[in-house]
């Protein structure tokens, strides 16, 4: 049986036009979730002059194994599901937003791929939001250099999250600190895994600075 790689032509599209927009948000689901949920984030955040853009895994999956696994192991489907994220933010880009004026976010699985899709094509982005998410791959996974130009990244998660290890998120601070990020690392008590109110409250946030500031 064939491997059930990703795509773009399904994804949903909220808000306005990115032709028409002044700004543009990738929203990426969690494993067994969907676009149809994931846009729910969009009406918590969003402002009239956005567009969101919000793909579907192949089966409701970006990838089949945990993220803290060796990158092979996730293969193809990792590299298919960044190459969904690249796809969309060169469209958008290619429209006429400014990379400063495109935002990551996603949530679980999603978080992830956001976060490592960041640290893979380094560049000053309007945001990078990991939602219950860390970068992919063992501790140990090299990196190499890049420059995210103070790009502000979210880094967060329950402390007793079950599905993501402190250690990783501790290390993906770091490392995309190291990357010249602007990185907020938020640590919440318990152990839900869920997207908590400081995370809508520090997108909100980021938002609000789009429609203050002008972009060359």
């Amino acid at each position: 049986m064939a491997s059930p790689l990703h795509s773009t032509s399904d994804a949903l599209r909220i808000g306005l036009s990115i032709t028409r927009a002044s700004g543009a948000v990738v929203l990426l689901h969690g494993r067994g979730a969907s676009a149809e949920e994931i846009v729910g984030l969009a009406k918590l955040i969003g402002n009239e002059s956005l567009a969101f853009i919000a793909p579907n895994a192949t089966d409701g999956t970006w990838y089949p194994q945990r993220f803290l696994v060796p990158l092979g192991l996730n293969e193809p489907w990792l590299s298919s599901a960044l190459e969904v994220v690249d796809t969309l933010v060169g469209e958008v880009h290619a429209a006429g937003l400014p990379y400063e004026r495109i935002g990551l976010a996603g949530f679980s699985q999603g978080a992830c791929l956001a976060l490592e899709y960041a640290a893979r094509h380094p560049r000053r982005y309007g945001f990078v939001a990991g939602l219950s998410g860390a970068l992919i791959g063992p501790l140990e996974t090299p990196r190499p250099a890049g420059d995210l130009k103070q790009t502000p990244i979210l880094v967060a998660c329950a402390e007793r999250d079950a599905h993501i290890p402190l250690p990783y998120i501790e290390r993906s601070a770091s490392t995309l600190s190291a990357l010249k990020a602007e990185v907020t690392k938020q640590i919440f008590p318990g152990g839900s895994h869920t997207i908590f109110p400081n995370e809508i409250e520090w997108l909100s946030q980021q938002l609000a600075q789009w429609t203050t500031s002008s972009v060359e």
